[in-house]
């Protein structure tokens, strides 16, 4: 396990002001003579194979063999189809792509795109040259990739589309897919609602079958229990069975019109996410919210920034402890018009939040929405402008470096994802049995990441090419700590 404290400061800031980022000096692209092309490349006669088209949005007048390379190292999050090389006509700029992993070490290819699910410390693609810049896509949950909550992990990566607002290319409303699925009627009336209380249904609902997870939502939920009554479906505190007919959507993967209607039967929905960090907001909020199910919600602790005004949500955090929590819930099962409150945002005048409405308006991205483009294909496109304004700067500093100063080094940091250590979901940490699961799994898993970034960065700082020597640079690691190094 990581240490913490001012020792782990002082090592990550002496690790990582050697991994390289763009900015650094580089041997002209346009010299076939100087072009670092090893036997693994593809030859250029493969690339011009690539169908060349003019897209309408740039001048961009090079041909196929003169545009920089966007190499996707996740291969099955590759946005063309078919085949695996493409070229794309961006706004401002033209670049080509592909999922070969035989360019890796070609001379053109000056950018490697991630998944950040699928990046693994130990399956890095070394050495890192100093010519490329490496991009990061992750828009999932924080608890597939804790190493990019780490500033030694983070900082690896030039470019970013996360969840953060703070990233380059921001996707924190991908859940949302427009402002009128915010505002369809409610899947059942206040007075159905209540008729389906008096019938005997509960009025909280708990929808969930992944239950080891590092937000504990299931210890807060157990907890709550004790004090309403809450009818749990999924295979987390089960308590109910589904309806025979809608036991293929329990996992609510999808939004079958039958299953929406049964969840909008209720007047408060459990929403709490598997992970916590800022800005990380998924179905479990904007779902309930479309179907007129008020959430009772945990997860982004900057949710209030995005929701449609004040008095649309429940969140958990407000409150001092689970009891407190279901005092002020039951008040508001038994006030019709204190309820109603709660669901004004289905008037689009009472969505009074600009942030949330300017958001949606200003995204470049769509979802399900064809007149813009998906969010992969968009920060593809990001990267290419990026990419081509950097090497345009580079070739002027060294054709007049008094005139045109070098580079800027760009580089993300935590702001771009960095995730708080998990923490239980109720109670304290030192009041949970060291056999607990949870807290045999998260909290290590989180440590455990800082040894692999760590550990990446020294293998970096080296020129490593082996990505299976990251072991022996851990281990390295932990003596020089233990040592007081």
């Amino acid at each position: 396990m990581a240490v913490q404290g001012p020792m782990v400061a002082a090592l990550l800031f002496g690790l990582l002001k050697a991994v390289p980022c763009w900015g650094q000096a580089l041997v002209d692209s346009g010299d076939p003579k100087e072009a670092f092309q090893p036997q693994s490349a593809l030859s250029d006669m493969e690339f011009t194979t690539v169908s060349s088209y003019r897209g309408p949005g740039n001048n961009d007048s090079r041909g196929n063999k003169e545009l920089p390379i966007l190499l996707w190292w996740s291969a099955g999050l590759f946005p063309h189809f078919p085949g695996d090389t493409e070229r794309i006509d961006c706004a401002r700029s033209s670049c080509l792509v592909t999922r070969n992993r035989k360019v890796q070490l070609y001379r053109r290819t000056s950018a490697i795109v991630f998944y950040g699910t699928d990046f693994r410390a130990y399956e890095a693609p070394l050495p890192r040259l100093p010519h490329q810049t490496w991009a990061l896509f992750h828009e999932e949950s924080p608890m597939n990739n804790y190493v990019l909550s780490h500033a030694a992990g983070i900082r690896l990566f030039n470019y970013t589309a996360t969840f953060r607002r703070e990233s380059d290319y921001p996707l924190t409303l991908q859940w949302l897919p427009s402002l009128e699925y915010l505002l369809v009627p409610p899947a059942a009336s206040l007075q159905e609602k209540n008729r389906w209380r008096r019938a005997g249904l509960a009025p909280v609902v708990y929808m969930q079958s992944h239950c080891d997870v590092p937000s504990d939502r299931d210890r807060y939920v157990q907890e709550l229990m004790k004090y309403i009554e809450v009818d749990s479906y999924g295979k987390c505190l089960n308590n109910k069975p589904l309806p025979e007919r809608l036991e293929d959507t329990g996992t609510a993967t999808g939004e079958d019109a039958q299953f929406m209607s049964f969840v909008g039967r209720y007047k408060f929905h459990l929403a709490l996410e598997n992970g916590l960090c800022p800005d990380y907001m998924t179905e479990k909020l904007w779902r309930p919210l479309h179907q007129g199910c008020v959430p009772v919600y945990r997860g982004s602790s900057s949710v209030a920034d995005w929701l449609p005004n004040d008095h649309s949500a429940v969140l958990i955090d407000d409150f001092p402890s689970p009891h407190e929590l279901a005092e002020h819930l039951r008040a508001l099962d038994a006030d019709d018009e204190a309820y109603a409150r709660l669901l004004e945002y289905k008037d689009p005048r009472q969505i009074t939040n600009t942030r949330l409405l300017e958001g949606l308006e200003n995204r470049e991205w769509g979802v399900n929405d064809m007149s813009k483009p998906n969010y992969l294909n968009g920060f593809e496109c990001f990267v290419c402008d990026e990419e081509n304004q950097r090497l345009a700067a580079e070739r002027a500093h060294r054709k007049a470096p008094t005139r045109h100063p070098p580079t800027k080094p760009r580089m993300a940091n935590n702001s771009h994802m960095g995730c708080p250590l998990p923490a239980p979901g109720y109670g304290n940490i030192e009041d949970i049995a060291p056999s607990d699961g949870w807290l045999q799994m998260w909290p290590q898993d989180y440590w455990q990441s800082l040894d692999q970034a760590e550990g990446l960065v020294s293998m970096i700082q080296h020129n490593e090419s082996d990505p299976s020597l990251l072991w022996n640079h851990i281990q390295e690691l932990a003596v020089k700590r233990a040592g007081g190094h």
